[in-house]
């Protein structure tokens, strides 16, 4: 019964709505990679790391400390995050320090907050 909540409740076809989206429809590639960007927001200690160096640049280690998780982990998921250009690092000696790669991750992100908390 709810699932007919979610249905018309007749089969009719909006030829110009319906053609109007084909044309603007993303391609596979284009969805895939959207999919798979949303896909990485969808792991707490990831979304902690961004928000995280929405605040500022920060070190492995220093960002491990402030999430509560292991350097490891915070490694594993800062090379998924770098793997899909969200973050990006720089090198001073032996340490690695990452910032997010650009501003679009920032407003992405900020968006998400704003809408979650309305």
């Amino acid at each position: 019964m709810a699932l007919e909540l979610d249905r018309c409740g007749s089969t009719c076809i909006h030829e110009e709505a319906v053609k109007e989206v084909q044309q603007a429809m993303l391609d596979e590639d284009a969805a895939v990679s959207l999919a798979e960007l949303f896909k990485a927001l969808g792991d707490p200690t990831r979304v902690k790391i961004l928000f995280a160096l929405m605040t500022r640049e920060l070190c492995v280690c220093d960002t491990a400390l402030v999430i509560g998780v292991s350097e490891s982990a915070v490694s594993h998921q800062l090379r998924i995050l770098r793997t899909l250009r969200l973050v990006k690092f720089r090198r001073e000696g032996k340490t690695l320090f990452y910032s997010l790669a650009d501003s679009h991750v920032k407003e992405l992100f900020a968006q998400g907050l704003e809408h979650i908390m309305e």
